[in-house]
Formats: C-alpha cells, structure tokens, sequence
C-alpha cells in the first residue's frame, strides 16, 4: 500500500492536482486556501483582493511587527472594502473551486481535514467523491486505521476572534483538545498542528514557534500510534522526532515543495 500526505497546499492546485501520483490514497492535512502569499504579495486573497502594496506590509508585520500592530494594519486595510467578509468568502470560494477540482484530477480516495486558515464551513458547497471530509473520524486506509483533527488550537483561555473579514480555522482550547480524546484505536495519527515537542513546532524562518498541541503529545504517548502526521509548520526546527515509539513527522510545506510525504506498507 502506498499513501501520499500533503499539507499547507497555500493554493498550489496545479501541483495538488499531481499529488496522488503512484500512490493508492492520498491524505490532505488541511490549509488548502493561500490567504497571504510572502513571496508574492500580489498573490493569496489579500494580494488580490488589497493589492500588492499591502500584501507586501502585511507579510513584514507579520514577520517582524509589534503586538497589536498586524491587526491594527488588517482593520484599516479592509475599511475600504465593502462587506469584507463577503468578499474574503467569494475568494475563498474561488480557490476551492481549483483546489478541490484538482483533488477530483487526482482520482484517488482522498481524506481531508482543515487547517487554520481553512474555513470548513464552505466545505460541504466542495466536497464530493472521491474527496472525503474526515475531521474527527477514525478511517481504515489498507488495513491501517488513520485518526484525525483538523484545525490549530488556541492557546488556553483565549477565544475566537468574532467580526472582521476573517476568522481563522483557530478551536478553542477544550474544543479542540475534546476532539484529540475522542479519537480512539488508531495506528496512525493525523493532525494539522504538531504535537507540542519544541523542535516540531518551532519555524527558523519565522523565529517563533507555531501552535503545538499537549493534547496530541498525550496522545502520542497514550495510543503509541506508528505515526504522528502533521504540518502547520513551514520551516520546522526539526522535521521528525520520535516519541516513545512513535515517529512524528511534518510531512512538509507542500506549497514549496511539491512534493508529498509517502508512507507504504
């Protein structure tokens, strides 16, 4: 059996579309949507929908701005446009629309899961065979049994943010470490975020760490699953650490590379 798993798509449909090549499945670890592009601010939603100029801003904010300054800049940028979170939704539609027509190309059984900048709530208008939506479930692939969780928690008492053009595939805390402990009787577990194992969750690009999650460290070191899957984490410290038996893995910043992560059996 050979499964290919991809994350952090970031709009590369027409690589997407290749992924499944020579294999018997492919796995999708969410962020299919590109919302900011840093190398080609004219590209993602708020190259497009802003212009180049501010993509441009918001990508070194990002990177190297103030708390508080990132959304202070974003609310100005997006008050000159009306009904922001119509139009974010428009253009998120429009990328889905290549994204899962690419995953149609593909051909192959596909499972999928969100990532934080994801908005799984558009899902339904897109998923069809032979793509299935599998946050939260416990799915048989070749004989193995693959656990997922979707999204990105928030650190501990900090809520979603409401209002704005948009809000981030981000769980609360207890949501999404509920989904984690539900998930029974895998041998493979898949995530968008990594375990919270320092060296996975830290980007030596960005110089911060990403959110990892305690929750699917505990459950590495409770099930003992052949594998942690996962992405989130464009440059990572580290791109494979094992725990206890378990050998965790960011299956790569697909976006970049292209290239998908290959598990045979």
């Amino acid at each position: 059996m050979r499964v290919h798993v991809v994350s952090d798509v970031h709009g590369n449909a027409e690589a997407l579309a290749r992924a499944g090549d020579g294999a018997d499945a492919l796995i999708v670890l969410g962020d299919l949507i590109e919302f900011a592009d840093y190398q080609h601010p004219e590209r993602g939603i708020i190259g497009r929908v802003l212009g180049a100029e501010v993509g441009a801003r918001f990508a070194a904010i990002r990177s190297n701005g103030r708390p508080g300054e990132l959304m202070a800049f974003a609310r100005e940028a997006w008050s000159h446009v009306p009904d922001p979170p119509a139009v974010v939704a428009d253009a998120v539609r429009e990328q889905y629309a290549q994204l899962f027509g690419a995953l149609e190309t593909v051909g192959l059984p596909t499972y999928a899961i969100p990532g934080n900048v994801d908005l799984p709530e558009l899902w339904p208008e897109f998923v069809r065979d032979p793509v299935t939506a599998v946050d939260g479930r416990v799915v048989t692939i070749g004989g193995l049994r693959f656990g997922f969780v979707g999204g990105v928690p928030l650190p501990a008492g900090v809520e979603p943010r409401v209002g704005g053009p948009w809000r981030p595939n981000l769980l609360r805390l207890p949501e999404f470490e509920a989904s984690v402990a539900a998930l029974t009787g895998y041998d493979v577990l898949c995530s968008h975020a990594p375990p919270a194992v320092p060296d996975l969750a830290y980007d030596v690009v960005s110089r911060h760490a990403e959110s990892g999650s305690p929750a699917l460290l505990r459950a590495v070191a409770e099930h003992r699953p052949r594998a942690a899957l996962f992405g989130h984490v464009h440059q990572p410290l580290a791109a494979r650490v094992r725990v206890g038996p378990t050998e965790c893995v960011n299956v790569g910043h697909f976006r970049r590379t292209g290239a998908p992560y290959v598990l045979r059996w």
